[in-house]
């Protein structure tokens, strides 16, 4: 794939003309963010996005009207071709409402298997409604994140420790000022064999436990001044503020969707960066079958990731076109097939 590659198309179309073009097991990221059985029309209008009744008018950018077991069975049909073209090393991310994500959840077992479920995740969306319903105010959605393979990308991704995080986890300061806290030397079970078993300062490692280090390297860090004895004359390493790589990121996400789209449903942009530098590498392919306006397409070229995206709303090709051609931003030319144009209809078949 030299180029980055934008399909109109139904995307079972889509799926399908990529598996017969040899990008099989050549995906190492998808990012789907489908339907969501809500039964409602979503327009642009008026140079913003919005959801309305059928009854009003408006340009529609798609409808979300696939319900109960047909929408079990739109997502299944796709899930089985994305699984094809995911390499196996590969991750999937699926974005969904919290009412039918318990189903969905059991559809992505059968199609990627239980043991490869990792997370799921729960996405803050909104700022609590005062709307009158019997029920909590829903604030979330949810993304279902599985991979290929027990051998995935994974680039660890961290926060940056906030202030009351830096007094709470690094409570001593030394005379420099630095800010630290003290971890053990010693870790779980005993060896018999290696240096991890000898004499640190004439003492052996607590019983049933061995030094996390070559006792040469701890009489180096003693040297240094970085081991701290107790007054019970136990000791422990330094650890610094400096050294931390900040906090791992929780199963909850705070990454509230843009007040003003100019497409409907228009995700957050940095969560979509956050999935796609976590999941991926430089020059992996990312896929976007739902590609809306082209938000996972414009990260994904941003982090320098090579991207396919797929959409059959002439609303969301338009949009992602425009987006995708600002020079301002991005140097490389995409291809753009249009599968839309012909009228032929062709079954696609998909087993598990």
């Amino acid at each position: 794939m030299k180029k980055n590659l934008l399909i109109k198309s139904e995307n079972l179309i889509g799926l399908d003309y990529l598996l017969n073009n040899n990008f099989s097991n050549k995906v190492d990221l998808i990012y789907i963010d489908p339907p969501f059985s809500t039964n409602n029309v979503f327009t642009i209008g008026s140079g913003r996005a919005s959801t309305i009744s059928r009854t009003k008018s408006g340009k529609i950018a798609y409808t979300d009207n696939i319900k109960g077991e047909d929408f079990i069975s739109f997502l299944k049909d796709r899930l089985i071709l994305l699984r094809d073209l995911l390499s196996e090393k590969g991750s999937i991310y699926l974005h969904i409402d919290y009412k039918v994500g318990h189903k969905i959840k059991i559809l992505m077992d059968q199609v990627f298997g239980e043991k490869n479920f990792r997370n799921d995740i729960t996405r803050i969306k909104s700022n609590p409604k005062n709307f009158k319903k019997l029920g909590y105010s829903n604030v979330k959605d949810l993304i279902l994140y599985y991979t290929k393979s027990s051998n995935p990308i994974w680039n660890e991704p961290r926060d940056p420790h906030s202030e009351e995080d830096i007094m709470r986890l690094f409570p001593k300061i030394d005379d420099k000022g630095k800010r630290y806290t003290t971890v053990p030397i010693h870790a779980p079970g005993e060896t018999t064999k290696g240096k991890t078993s000898e004499l640190f300062k004439g003492m052996k490692p607590p019983k049933g436990r061995h030094w996390r280090v070559n006792p040469d390297l701890l009489n180096k860090w003693d040297k240094e001044g970085l081991i701290e004895w107790s007054k019970n004359n136990n000791p422990r390493k330094k650890f610094y503020y400096e050294e931390s790589e900040g906090k791992r990121i929780t199963d909850i996400w705070n990454f509230k969707d843009p007040q003003y789209p100019i497409y409907p449903t228009e995700k957050n942009l940095d969560m979509l960066k956050l999935i796609i530098k976590t999941s991926s590498n430089q020059n992996s392919i990312v896929l976007d079958c739902f590609c809306g306006s082209g938000l996972t397409l414009m990260a994904s070229q941003e982090l320098g990731r090579r991207w396919i995206g797929i959409d059959n709303s002439v609303s969301a090709i338009e949009i992602s076109k425009k987006r995708l051609r600002k020079k301002t931003l991005f140097d490389n030319d995409f291809d753009y097939l249009n599968l839309l144009s012909t009228k032929t209809k062709k079954k696609i078949k998909t087993t598990l």
